[in-house]
């Protein structure tokens, strides 16, 4: 079995980096409506960016983990589509991969 070690600890910080910017995004879209309609408008339109944000981290911090659980039951580096191994190369550039480069082609 190959050790990824390096790999999951990459994976582990950037989801703690990840889990804290959604708390913020998340703490912004709690806060309540302008009395001014003008500004309620503007808050709006910028809670709608806010939640595109928390959308995009979610479903990266939801790749991560379950790149993480690849790792622990062993079938991280495994492609999904082929079955053939993705290179190590590409796990560094891409640690949530779950295809060799030549099936992500």
């Amino acid at each position: 079995m190959t050790d990824y070690s390096d790999l999951a600890e990459i994976l582990r910080k950037r989801m703690d980096d990840l889990l804290e910017r959604a708390e913020a995004v998340e703490d912004d879209l709690r806060h309540p409506l302008e009395a001014d309609s003008s500004e309620q408008a503007i808050d709006l339109a910028d809670d709608e960016a806010l939640a595109g944000v928390d959308d995009v981290l979610r479903q990266e911090i939801a790749q991560i983990r379950a790149a993480l659980l690849r790792i622990d039951n062993g079938t991280y580096g495994t492609c999904a589509s082929c079955g053939g191994p993705i290179g190590r190369a590409r796990l560094e550039a891409r640690p949530i991969a779950t295809r060799c480069i030549n099936c992500a082609e």
